[in-house]
């Protein structure tokens, strides 16, 4: 039970609603949505969450994550210079706040008012986490902003405008709950905060996540891409936060979070800490690329890769 409880205390951290301070509204005012085509039927829109991943052709829209609920007016705007049919299907990457807030706001505001026709899609544990309460309690996610259409096997594959569209679950990795998403016909794939090109990525221990799952859904994800030419365009990857990339910026990527776990893993069998590793800076040569020191993230690699089996 204390277990259960920790982790509902994490989930519901990221839902808290904080005071509405002048500043916070301010910074909302202010933030823009853009729309990049990425090919196909695909685009990306980027605000202050994460990346939103919009498939757009005949019979209506698609969207994979939602961001936050104060930007789903934006959002649409956005989504109207692109196509004015209707909102048929939302897909959640994971449960994070910056990419789940909208899924209530953003099916009603771009349906004139009418959300029961929209089918919200994650894994079965993304649901799980959003309404798991201590007995008696609420549960801290809002019921309105959980998934209606979850999953359990490894994949979940239908057709919309004309493209087959693969949902495939990728366990432990940011989270327990994972999810990447693959427009066949347009070649892009979408991965969420599996794959965060220019800042470390975000293990969520709490959540189910684990180093050793990252790298998995990694090669997962490198399993599908196929590039061009010299190893450029090809299968285009939407991130969960950052720029379009391709084959060969994930191959980066995923070499970059193999090579610091047997770093520390390395340094965890000689003995150290926790804090002789972090002083040991075992990212030392990643950090001007991605962002810097990070010290959450090699605390996440330290305790996954201490977990006894």
């Amino acid at each position: 039970m204390k277990k259960l409880i920790l982790t509902i205390i994490a989930v519901g951290a990221l839902y808290e609603r904080p005071a509405r301070s002048q500043t916070a509204s301010t910074a909302l005012e202010k933030v823009e949505i853009q729309a990049i085509h990425v090919q196909g039927n695909v685009h990306m829109l980027v605000g202050a969450g994460g990346n939103i991943t919009v498939q757009a052709g005949i019979e209506g829209l698609l969207l994979v994550d939602t961001q936050y609920e104060q930007l789903a007016p934006k959002i649409v705007a956005a989504i109207r210079r692109l196509s004015d049919k209707p909102l048929f299907w939302i897909i959640n990457t994971a449960l994070d706040a910056d990419h789940v807030s909208g899924n209530d706001a953003l099916p009603k505001l771009a349906n004139a008012g009418i959300r029961q026709n929209v089918r919200i899609i994650a894994h079965e544990n993304v649901l799980n986490r959003m309404a798991a309460a201590p007995r008696g309690a609420e549960p801290i996610v809002p019921d309105k902003l959980w998934p209606n259409d979850e999953y359990y096997l490894p994949q979940k594959d239908f057709s919309f405008n004309g493209e087959a569209v693969v949902v495939y679950h990728m366990p432990a990795a940011h989270t327990d709950g994972d999810s990447i998403v693959f427009f066949r016909s347009s070649n892009v794939l979408s991965v969420g905060d599996i794959f965060t090109p220019g800042r470390y990525p975000v293990i969520d221990l709490q959540n189910g996540g684990t180093v050793q799952g990252l790298i998995t859904a990694l090669n997962r994800i490198l399993q599908i891409t196929v590039p061009l030419k010299y190893q450029e365009g090809g299968t285009y990857v939407i991130p969960g936060h950052g720029r379009i990339c391709d084959e060969a910026d994930v191959v980066e990527y995923r070499d970059m979070v193999t090579i610091i776990r047997d770093r520390v893993q390395d340094l965890i069998k000689k003995g150290m800490t926790l804090e002789q590793v972090k002083a040991a800076r075992p990212t030392r040569d990643y950090d001007p690329e991605y962002g810097g020191p990070n010290d959450a993230f090699l605390e996440a690699v330290y305790r996954s890769l201490s977990i006894k089996k």
